[in-house]
């Protein structure tokens, strides 16, 4: 890290103390509406079902931190870290949900609060810091993070990120370990290995830190390894971003454009986005060519001149790799995914506008740098009036697709909600159509379409039994080439088996399934069960009532 006046000392122990308590209490008011919030959407496999984490036992423990283990395919990610820390907050509040939505909100103050102390010991002044770190805590975009439970992967690993860049000048082997709990919590937290490099290199360092930063190369070497083998094994779904490589290029810079528009303004923010491959004339893609040229010659103008400002861009590049969708997946666009990119972003303009204003006269300097702080200031205000209208959208998972709906009227969620409407008038054709257009779009669940009462009205039309079956054939095809299933993904094939009317290989599957034990056997048996009686009843093979994700 480099020096200057302004940062010599640090904020101090006691200063971040009073400001993570602000920031905690602060967050704790603006994120209420969402504390109440239940479980939804991933967490269920992540936390409410996942029996992994409801008891603390070395099994569990065991399973949690084998790479190649049920739970870390499940998932679709290698995340002990976060796992673990999910199984501590079950042990303290079971499936009181407050609690596990207070734990995120204090780790996300507590990010923010040492984003403050990394600014300011890159050469940032504290006023500038204190207002970049509160624009953090507020921004609209973080509150998908924060008020999703499952994302305790973001919150937790942000703030062992910045502890590993903070510790490294003076305890590197703290250092090395915060990096290696910040991966194990979620693979962005890479973005602190160039950052890093980075900042010693701007520090003019020549001692032993670099040895370290080698550690770190090996750490992450062996950790993406195994984390690309856990997610291309999961078999996550993935986004359509159009025709031919030049589409896809074009809607990956795009991407990148919502993203810097989305940091600068907190406009744009959405659950469930949904995302059309770009054109050559899309506005995002024409306007990604400036915006890279301009990051691209101050990125090298910085470098050259060894700036910590070069850590920074290089931050937010790499936290954008991920989710640029170099790797397709199903949700190419998210509020989340700016979690990781935007310390970056703030920390580069923060130290652009350092490295500016000291080109100019004193007098004219302490003016430009107070116009600075009272515009931060008012946006900070600005975000801080819509993160409870935003955390509401927390409160249920109506409100969830509701705002979707809202924010993309054509898009999957739409017409899964046009469907329902539909089916409850008893329009069956309409309803049809509709989940096929959401099908087009993406939407897979078939077993939804199975339990979920607002279609009972279509269970026994033609068009809904095809549609079922077309999509439970798609995850039978996905499903039987993976070598080793896990029961969980057996129990899957077996749901999708029964609604193509094959109850009697659903059977093997779950036999399968239970051979194999684990915590999930009794519902695999009642299950099993279920079909077993259906079929000496005489029911239609296709209409055995099965439950989903663990739920009746």
């Amino acid at each position: 890290m480099t020096e200057n006046p302004s940062s010599r000392d640090g904020i101090g122990v006691a200063g971040l103390a009073v400001c993570w308590l602000a920031f905690a209490g602060a967050a704790l008011v603006l994120y209420q509406p969402a504390l109440s919030g239940p479980f939804l959407s991933d967490d269920g496999h992540y936390v409410e079902q996942n029996r992994y984490v409801h008891e603390l036992s070395l099994e569990n423990v065991q399973e949690l931190l084998d790479p190649t283990g049920s739970v870390a395919i499940d998932v679709v990610n290698y995340a002990p870290a976060q796992l673990l820390v999910h199984a501590l907050v079950w042990e303290a509040f079971g499936p009181e949900t407050w609690g596990h939505h207070v734990v995120n909100v204090l780790l996300h103050a507590l990010g923010a609060t040492l984003l403050i102390a990394l600014f300011v010991a890159s050469g940032v002044p504290r006023t500038g810091a204190v207002v970049a770190g509160a624009l953090f805590l507020l921004h609209p975009a973080n509150v998908e993070a924060v008020a999703w439970i499952s994302q305790l992967k973001s919150v937790l690993a942000l703030p062992l990120t910045i502890g590993a860049l903070l510790a490294l000048a003076r305890r590197p082997a703290l250092a090395t370990g915060c990096f290696a709990l910040a991966l194990l919590a979620k693979p962005t937290a890479v973005v602190a290995l160039p950052a890093a490099a980075l900042l010693e290199r701007a520090r003019g360092s020549s001692d032993p830190r670099w040895r370290w930063l080698v550690g770190w190369t090996l750490l992450f070497v062996v950790f993406a390894a195994v984390e690309f083998t856990t997610h291309q094994r999961g078999g996550a779904a993935g986004a359509i971003l159009g025709e031919g490589p030049l589409s896809a290029l074009r809607t990956m810079a795009a991407l990148g454009s919502r993203y810097v528009a989305m940091a600068a303004t907190g406009l744009g923010v959405s659950s469930f986005h949904e995302l059309d491959p770009s054109g050559p004339l899309d506005f995002w893609w024409l306007a990604a060519w400036p915006l890279a040229i301009a990051v691209g010659w101050r990125f090298v103008s910085v470098f050259r001149r060894r700036r910590p400002e070069a850590a920074y861009w290089m931050w937010a590049a790499v936290g954008f790799a991920p989710v640029s969708q170099i790797f397709p997946f199903l949700y190419p666009l998210a509020d989340r995914y700016l979690y990781f990119i935007l310390p970056g972003l703030l920390g580069a303009v923060l130290l652009a506008g350092v490295d500016a204003l000291a080109r100019v006269p004193a007098r004219r300097r302490r003016v430009l740098a107070r116009a600075a702080a009272v515009l931060g200031v008012a946006l900070a205000v600005s975000f801080a009036l819509r993160v409870p209208s935003r955390a509401a959208v927390w409160r249920s998972n109506a409100a969830l697709l509701v705002d979707a709906a809202h924010h993309y009227p054509d898009g999957r969620v739409a017409n899964v909600l046009a469907a329902k409407r539909a089916a409850g008038r008893g329009d069956a054709a309409a309803a049809v159509a509709a989940l096929r257009r959401a099908a087009d779009r993406g939407y897979n669940r078939f077993q939804q379409l199975e339990i979920d009462p607002s279609y009972a009205s279509l269970r026994d039309v033609p068009a809904f039994r095809a549609l079922v079956r077309e999509l439970a054939a798609a995850w039978i095809a996905s499903g039987t080439a993976k070598t080793d299933p896990t029961p969980s993904e057996l129990r899957m094939l077996a749901h999708a088996h029964v609604s193509m009317g094959e109850p009697e290989r659903a059977l093997v599957l779950l036999d399968r399934a239970i051979a194999t034990g684990g915590p999930y056997e009794p519902e695999i048996r009642a299950d099993a069960a279920a079909i077993r009686a259906a079929l000496r009843a005489g029911a239609p093979p296709d209409r055995v009532r099965l439950g989903i994700n663990g739920a009746p």
